[in-house]
């Protein structure tokens, strides 16, 4: 029976009531003293409430006397447990020893026997760490496996007269880290829409895009730099039935060897020096479920390209410096802009890799090829520039978008949006006209925006003369898609204009 006594504010009123419970030889298996109230939990059925009021009624300030279902401590720590088995994380509290003290619901089930605890168990018989790397004097994350699933454990130290007694430990598995890292990483939540344009190449892009996401195979993108690759990568993910799970990119060009390998494979505790420990997850355990996006692949060194290709062949690899095999379901993607043909003839690029990422193939087009979808991309830039700077988007005049469409873009989309907003940003006026448009693309101080036709080392008359034809031709013809309008243009003839498109190929 648990009773809850109010009373007046008093000294010695407590020890008081005390006394007359002892008195009654009644058992009492806790007491809970709180301001104007105590807690008495006495061990015998056979007591009834009404001698309990009976015999407080000669203590002086007890105001009420009733029977309750907890206890303030057996309330507080129902709270708690309620509290931690709502938390879909495992959590763990051990002792300075091991022994496991708490756990809640999902750490329990990871026993899979229904009623099982862990409780009073020692930690050491689920992990493949020493207990001491969970008792740090500072909060720690470190990579474990528990009964034998990988998790990344963060370690919280319980302290006590500066020394660490203990700690509390929350199991992340390594989808749910993924899907952060993937957040993190995430410039757009639906990459389809972010496809931008009208012309047949583009519409022919995102045809494939949404054919090859059904597919559960690799696909390599290819394309010049700022044509957006990673775009494309993100929209093949978010169209999967992956969706629901990691995207993960890493760019093959921008870390060392080793530091790559890490980054992909993960490493083993202790795999070398300066490494963390209990090790670290690599990409494709992360991305478990979803996609990895290989950026810039063709950068790879042949001892990257030779592990990559044992993992291709089974989804199967091993962190550096372990032993152990691990398997990972996960989608890659990959994407350079370099020519694979001509890398694979250098011997730079394993053939055999190049067919196993191979499998669906992406072109993506390069702005120049795509004319008619700069309006419509100036545009859409031009009002998230303005956003971004607090002006009214201004209009473009004619002139000024003829100039654009006339441009070679050697950046792509990537130089048309930092174009533009810079365009944005430096007017104030409601029109940018073509001498805007002038001045930011053939700034003086930019020599990679300068148009120039010639170039060092031409070898003749004819051969210079040939490649001024084929780039003013190349750069006239899309605003000119007919012989006769591009002869009207030049004033020459139209058997003249046929003859020198057939010659450079130029359609």
């Amino acid at each position: 029976m648990r009773v809850k006594i109010e009373s007046s504010d008093r000294i010695g009123i407590s020890q008081e009531i005390l006394s007359i419970f002892s008195s009654k030889a009644w058992n009492l298996k806790s007491i809970e003293v709180e301001t104007n109230f105590t807690f008495v939990h006495i061990d015998n059925s056979n007591i009834l409430m009404a001698d309990i009021k009976k015999s407080l009624d000669r203590v002086s300030g007890v105001i009420t006397c009733k029977e309750v279902d907890q206890m303030p401590s057996e309330l507080r720590e129902n709270h708690l447990h309620t509290l931690l088995n709502r938390i879909s994380d495992p959590m763990i509290d051990i002792d300075r020893k091991g022994i496991i003290l708490a756990s809640n619901f999902a750490a329990n089930s990871l026993l899979k026997k229904s009623g099982a605890t862990l409780v009073n168990h020692n930690i050491s018989k689920y992990i493949d760490v020493p207990v001491k790397h969970f008792l740090a004097v500072s909060e720690i994350s470190v990579s474990i496996n528990f009964l034998q699933q990988p998790f990344i454990a963060d370690v919280n130290p319980v302290i006590s007269s500066n020394k660490t007694t203990g700690a509390v430990i929350s199991l992340k598995s390594m989808n749910k880290v993924g899907r952060q890292l993937a957040l993190m990483q995430s410039s757009t939540n639906d990459a389809l829409k972010s496809i931008i344009g009208q012309s047949e190449k583009i519409r022919l892009v995102i045809a494939q895009v949404k054919r090859f996401s059904e597919l559960d195979l690799p696909v390599l993108i290819s394309g010049d730099t700022g044509t957006g690759k990673e775009l494309i990568a993100r929209a093949l993910h978010q169209l999967s039935a992956r969706k629901q799970s990691p995207f993960l990119t890493i760019n093959c060009a921008a870390l060392p060897e080793q530091l790559l390998e890490s980054e992909l494979f993960g490493y083993e505790s202790g795999a070398f020096t300066g490494a963390s420990k209990g090790g670290k997850p690599g990409l494709f355990e992360l991305a478990q479920g979803g996609t990895v996006f290989l950026d810039e692949i063709a950068e790879m060194s042949n001892y990257l390209q030779a592990k990559l290709l044992r993992f291709l062949q089974d989804y199967k690899y091993r962190k550096v410096g372990g032993t152990k095999e691990f398997t990972a379901n996960v989608k890659i993607v990959s994407a350079s802009h370099q020519n694979f043909p001509k890398l694979i003839d250098q011997h730079k690029f394993r053939e055999d890799l190049y067919y196993r990422l191979n499998v669906l193939r992406l072109e993506l087009p390069a702005l120049k090829e795509r004319y008619e979808d700069i309006e419509i991309l100036v545009e859409h830039f031009a009002l998230n520039a303005a956003a971004q700077v607090n002006h009214t988007a201004p209009s473009f005049s004619e002139e000024a978008i003829k100039i654009l469409k006339a441009f070679h873009w050697p950046g792509n989309i990537r130089q048309l949006e930092n174009v533009i907003f810079r365009l944005i940003a430096l007017n104030d006026g409601e029109i940018v006209s073509s001498v805007h448009v002038k001045n930011v693309l053939f700034d003086t101080k930019d020599e990679q925006q300068k148009p120039s036709y010639v170039e060092e080392g031409v070898k003749d008359w004819a051969s210079a003369q040939a490649d001024f034809e084929y780039r003013l031709l190349k750069d006239l013809h899309p605003l000119y898609p007919t012989t006769r309008k591009l002869a009207e243009r030049l004033k020459v003839s139209h058997n003249k204009i046929a003859m020198k498109l057939r010659a450079y190929d130029i359609k």
